[in-house]
């Protein structure tokens, strides 16, 4: 395949023994710019990360997921199927995105603007989360932006305006993680081996 960029492809040049020795498993057609950190233990199915990302250990990035520019990536992560993580070079941001370990983060969602999702949350599928996005957290009716807080599960929602005429997005937080929903995401455990 003939292609052109300014940034060359990190595993352009690769050969089986390469990828084995750094203990990544990249599956076509993943991309990955020169400059990205890809830790051993990760898994990229076809999926795209940009200049400068860090991916750390145990992590998947799903098919179509796409880790932007600058972006952290902890261990033990899940980036669902066409998930994307927001970069710092366009629209130029001053923080990047980061995920911490061990957290899932659902088909479809944007997290994006330097937001920080803690260690261990689960986000659902679908879910838009910026630094303008409004977090509900349904427990204590309290309202933050830009960070979601340790062992969160969050879906999407709206928030009624004050006169009730229309109502906004916004992320709810709607419980803090327990056995029943580290359960249901439990079995990427399993699908990574195969």
């Amino acid at each position: 395949t003939n292609y052109y960029d300014k940034v060359p492809a990190k595993y352009a040049d690769y050969n089986a023994r390469q990828f084995r020795e750094e203990g990544v498993r990249v599956v076509p057609p993943a991309s990955v710019r020169k400059g990205a950190y890809i830790a051993p233990g990760v898994v990229l199915m076809p999926s795209y990360v940009n200049i400068g990302a860090y991916v750390d250990s145990g992590t998947m990035v799903d098919t179509w997921a796409t880790v932007g520019s600058c972006a952290q990536i902890g261990k033990n992560v899940h980036l669902s199927g066409g998930v994307g993580i927001g970069g710092v070079l366009e629209p130029l941001q001053a923080a990047p995105t980061i995920i911490e370990d061990n957290c899932f983060i659902g088909a479809r969602s944007e997290v994006v603007e330097g937001v920080i999702v803690e260690e261990g949350s689960v986000i659902s599928m679908g879910v838009y989360i910026g630094q303008s996005t409004r977090i509900y957290n349904r427990l204590t009716g309290e309202i933050t932006y830009g960070r979601i807080p340790t062992g969160s599960v969050v879906v999407s929602g709206n928030l009624p305006s004050g006169d009730g005429k229309y109502s906004l997005y916004c992320a709810v937080i709607v419980k803090q993680v327990d056995e029943k929903t580290r359960s249901k995401v439990g079995i990427n455990e399993l699908l990574r081996d195969l």
